[in-house]
C-alpha cells in the first residue's frame, strides 16, 4: 500500500478537494503541507457542501486524523472560524482530530494589511493575490523573524519577538507613509486566541512518523497547483511556497520515500485566476460557456475565473517537474455538447516553436498556442462511473489525454458529488 500525495497540476482550482476526499475514505491520516488560507476546497457529500481552506480534507469523516503540517503557513483568526463554520453544520474539530505543527509559521493581521498595501500600489508588479498575507507570513519565516504556532504557548517571551518583527514591519509602513503598528496591541490580540490554538499544537512529525510504523495510510494534500510554484511556476504571478510533490515530505516533517504515489489532479480544462500568462485562454463564447458551466468562482475569493482549452503541453511540463505517478481528470463532464475541442501541444514564440512553455515572463505573454482540434460528443458524461457510461469521443479525448501528457489516468471526475468516478486504478494499491 502506498502513502499518496495529491497535488494540482495546473494553476489550482482543479477539483483537488472531491479527489482528496474521495481518497480519504481509504486513508487513516490527512495532511495539509503547504499554502494557507488562500486555498479553497469545495466537498460534496450526500448533497450537503463542506467549504475548507485551513482544514484537511479528512476532518469532515469520522474516524480520519487532519494535520497542519509545518509548511503551511496558519491564520488562527481564520482557521477558528473556518472550525466553527464546519460545527455549525454537524463537524466536530477538536484536539483528537485535527493537529497543528507546533512549528507552523502564523499569518497576523500586520501580514494582510501589508499584502493588501503592496497589491493596491500604483508601481510594482500586479500579482493578483488573495490579500490573505500569505507572502508577506512566508518573507518572515525565512527571514526568520516569523512568529509559529509554539510561541503562542510562552506569552511572556512574546513580546520581544514581537518587537523584533515589528522592526522589519515598521520600517515598510514608514516607507508607505502608513501608521506604525504598537506591540502591546499585536500581543494583546494574540493573547486572546493563544489557549485555543495550542490546544491543537503537537510535533505532528512525531505523530506521522507513528502512523507510518504503524501501517496506516497517509494522504497528503496540496494546494494551489503546479504552476503556481515559487520556483517552479509562472513567475513571477506564483505563490509564495513550493506545490510541487516534494514539499509533501519538508512540509510535513516525513522523509521523501514517505510518498509513495504522486496523483496529480488535472481539470479537462484550463482555467487560472489573478494576473500571468495564460496561452490558451479564450475571451470569447467557448470561454464563456466553460466558466459558466463549470461553475468557475473562486471558493475562498469568489472571484471569477479566466478559462481556456486544454494545454497538453503545460501539463506534461508540470507532471514531469512534480514527478507525478498518475493524473486525475476532472470536470470531463463541463465538456459535454461542445461540436469541436482544442487542445494545445506546443506554442509559437517570436517564430520559433516549443513543446514546453519557457521561463521568463516576457516569453510566457508572448506564446501563441498550437492546437491539435478534435470531435466533440453529444452524450452526457455528467455523473459517470465507468468506461461504458462515456460517449465514445469523450474516452477518445481522455486516451489523446494520456498520451500528450506522458502519463496515465488513475480516475476521472464526471461531477461534483463524491462517487461520481471513473477509477482506473487505485492510488492506494499502486
Amino acid at each position: 500500500m502506498a502513502d499518496v500525495a495529491v497535488i494540482g497540476a495546473q494553476w489550482g482550482d482543479e477539483g483537488k478537494g472531491k479527489i482528496v476526499d474521495w481518497l480519504s475514505a481509504r486513508a487513516d491520516v490527512v495532511v495539509r503541507f503547504q499554502g494557507g488560507h488562500n486555498a479553497g476546497h469545495t466537498l460534496v457529500i450526500d448533497g450537503e457542501v463542506y467549504k475548507l481552506s485551513l482544514l484537511p480534507s479528512g476532518v469532515v469523516r469520522p474516524g480520519c486524523k487532519g494535520i497542519i503540517g509545518s509548511g503551511v503557513v496558519v491564520d488562527p483568526v481564520a482557521l477558528l472560524a473556518e472550525i466553527d463554520r464546519l460545527e455549525d453544520q454537524g463537524v466536530k474539530i477538536n484536539p483528537t482530530n485535527l493537529s497543528i505543527a507546533e512549528n507552523a509559521t502564523l499569518i497576523l493581521p500586520l501580514h494582510q494589511e501589508l499584502d493588501a498595501m503592496r497589491e493596491g500600489a500604483a508601481a510594482g508588479v500586479k500579482i493578483g493575490t488573495t490579500k490573505r498575507g500569505i507572502g508577506p507570513a512566508y518573507e518572515d519565516k525565512v527571514g526568520r523573524r516569523g512568529l509559529r504556532v509554539a510561541d503562542l504557548a510562552n506569552l511572556d517571551a512574546l513580546p520581544a519577538k514581537i518587537d523584533n518583527l515589528l522592526v522589519h514591519h515598521n520600517a515598510i509602513r514608514r516607507g508607505l507613509g502608513v501608521a506604525e503598528l504598537d506591540g502591546a496591541q499585536v500581543l494583546e490580540n494574540l493573547r486572546e486566541i493563544a489557549p485555543k490554538i495550542s490546544a491543537f499544537s503537537k510535533p505532528v512529525w512525531r505523530d506521522l512518523d507513528d502512523a507510518k510504523k504503524a501501517g496506516k495510510r497517509i494522504l497528503f494534500e496540496g494546494a494551489q497547483g503546479v504552476l503556481l510554484d515559487v520556483d517552479h511556476g509562472t513567475y513571477p504571478y506564483v505563490t509564495s511556497s513550493n506545490t510541487v510533490a516534494g514539499q509533501a515530505a519538508a512540509g510535513s516533517g516525513l522523509g521523501p520515500r514517505a510518498v509513495g504515489y504522486v496523483l496529480g489532479i488535472v481539470k479537462a480544462y484550463t482555467t487560472r485566476v489573478g494576473e500571468g500568462p495564460f496561452p490558451t485562454e479564450l475571451e470569447d463564447d467557448d470561454g464563456k460557456r466553460l466558466g459558466e458551466r463549470g461553475h468557475e468562482f473562486g471558493t475562498v475569493t469568489g472571484r471569477q475565473r479566466r478559462c481556456g482549452w486544454f494545454d497538453a503541453a503545460l501539463v506534461r511540463q508540470s507532471l514531469k517537474i512534480a514527478g507525478v505517478d498518475g493524473i486525475s481528470l476532472t470536470k470531463l463532464d463541463v465538456l459535454d455538447g461542445f461540436d469541436e475541442l482544442k487542445v494545445c501541444v506546443g506554442y509559437r514564440i517570436d517564430g520559433r516553436e516549443y513543446d514546453y512553455l519557457p521561463a521568463g515572463a516576457e516569453r510566457q505573454a508572448m506564446a501563441e498556442p498550437i492546437y491539435e482540434v478534435m470531435e466533440g460528443w453529444s452524450g452526457v458524461t455528467e455523473r459517470a462511473r465507468s468506461w461504458a457510461d462515456l460517449p465514445a469521443e469523450a474516452v477518445k479525448y481522455v486516451r489523446r489525454i494520456e498520451e500528450l501528457i506522458e502519463t496515465p489516468v488513475a480516475l476521472v471526475s464526471t461531477s461534483p458529488e463524491r462517487d461520481d468516478v471513473i477509477l482506473m486504478r487505485d492510488p492506494f494499491q499502486d
